[in-house]
């Protein structure tokens, strides 16, 4: 990312907004903007697979909650804050705990919008565990719908990708949904 030309760009939007890029207050906040984009969208690298020997998993389901990213919406530029939880069901090798979130945050790491977000997030999951097995469901708050347009605050938005036995299996993918959703009913 060229980050001199993103702070040019917030100046220049600074003035057409009719504001003093130049006045106290308003000085370094062009450098503060291109410095938050290139933290935004410079993610992890999440291709490095930490995956342990767990022999005699018989088709245990593994669901990791918790994870929380940002991201922005391709169609307004405004930030969207992502609740995901990702389900898996483990070969003979489970996945090292923080991968998820490495593979969240390298999904979030560029425009987005949820649905692709999930899909992206169960691709990367599914190529990690070395199984179609997975599930992922991803609660968002997007600032699009939240600050402009119809100004919904409470407004949230739920996908769901169920892939292999969490799509096939009903008793599974119903377990996942469960846990996956089971944090969203007391926020």
């Amino acid at each position: 990312m060229d980050e001199d030309r993103v702070a040019a760009l917030v100046r220049e939007l600074l003035l057409a907004l009719g504001e003093d890029p130049g006045r106290e207050g308003l000085v370094e906040t062009p450098n503060r903007v291109a410095a938050w984009y290139c933290e935004l969208f410079s993610s992890e690298d999440a291709t490095v697979s930490t995956s342990f020997p767990e022999g005699h998993l018989d088709g245990q389901l593994v669901v990791v909650s918790g994870i929380s990213v940002w991201s922005l919406c391709e169609h307004h530029l405004l930030p969207m804050h992502l609740d995901i939880n990702v389900g898996y069901v483990p070969g003979a090798e489970v996945l090292g705990l923080s991968k998820f979130g490495r593979i969240a945050r390298k999904c979030a790491g560029r425009l987005q919008v949820q649905e692709r977000f999930t899909r992206q997030v169960a691709d990367e999951v599914a190529t990690a565990v070395g199984s179609s097995n997975v599930a992922v469901a991803v609660r968002g708050t997007h600032l699009c719908m939240s600050m402009r347009g119809v100004r919904m605050e409470q407004a949230r938005t739920t996908t769901v990708e169920c892939r292999g036995h969490l799509d096939g299996d009903t008793a599974q993918a119903q377990r996942f949904l469960a846990l996956a959703t089971e944090p969203w009913k007391s926020a």
